[in-house]
């Protein structure tokens, strides 16, 4: 696998690894909107893999299989990030939604009712459910995209687990799950289906017995509450 200046052989690794960036992808995709190729992430994912083979170092203790994983999956989570093409009014209104909802809910001691989250905004509850459906065209990402906003770019290569790096997920692993769990019973039965059961959304609205467009509207409305509270934690 090595030669002998013990760099890795990529012929041989890229051949073997290739069915693992099809796996991640067929895994991501399941979690994400029509819109997103199939095709695209494995591109994506077999640039991580060129990249892992480029960067492993064998002495660093880890072994090649994890660290490609980690590079795979990560170049696919860039790559849908890279797709954030959401305009800069509904960027506005989001963030605005994300202020409603943090006021609304420390003044209240409990999740805020769409009803008064629109109130708090001026609109319409029609005006707001249509911002919720603008805004989360854009966001809906694997768990690890959310868990990864917020990190500083540049401390620490994101595909290697410092202490530093533990230290910082685990916190906001900790602060995510308390957020989650504070989350109206309708919102968290939603983020378990998308993010643990792996449903997408035409799935999780048989669960829920509602449309698809309304699964988007309250995952938005989810995140909003989750950004909110990790806002307050700093």
């Amino acid at each position: 696998m090595y030669t002998a200046r013990g760099k890795i052989e990529q012929a041989d690794l890229l051949e073997e690894y290739l069915p693992l960036v099809r796996r991640q992808a067929l895994s991501m995709q399941v979690r994400l909107p029509s819109s997103i190729e199939l095709d695209d992430l494995i591109q994506a994912g077999t640039v991580g893999l060129l990249e892992a083979m480029g960067r492993f170092d064998a002495g660093q203790g880890a072994s090649f299989a994890t660290f490609a994983s980690q590079r795979i999956r990560g170049a696919m989570l860039d790559e849908l990030r890279s797709r954030d093409w959401l305009p800069r009014s509904v960027r506005r209104n989001a963030r605005a939604v994300d202020e409603a909802v943090r006021r609304l809910e420390q003044t209240l001691g409990r999740p805020a009712e769409e009803t008064e989250i629109a109130a708090e905004l001026d609109m319409g509850l029609e005006e707001y459910r249509q911002l919720l459906s603008d805004t989360n065209s854009g966001h809906l990402l694997p768990f690890e995209a959310l868990m990864a906003e917020g990190i500083e770019p540049g401390i620490e290569d994101a595909s290697i687990d410092t202490p530093y790096r533990m230290l910082i997920d685990e916190e906001k692993r900790q602060q995510l799950a308390e957020g989650i769990e504070a989350l109206p019973e309708r919102e968290k039965l939603l983020m378990a289906l998308y993010y643990q059961e792996e449903l997408n959304l035409k799935e999780i609205g048989v669960v829920l017995g509602v449309t698809e467009s309304r699964v988007c509207q309250l995952h938005s409305q989810a995140v909003s509450r989750l950004r909110a509270r990790l806002t307050v934690h700093g």
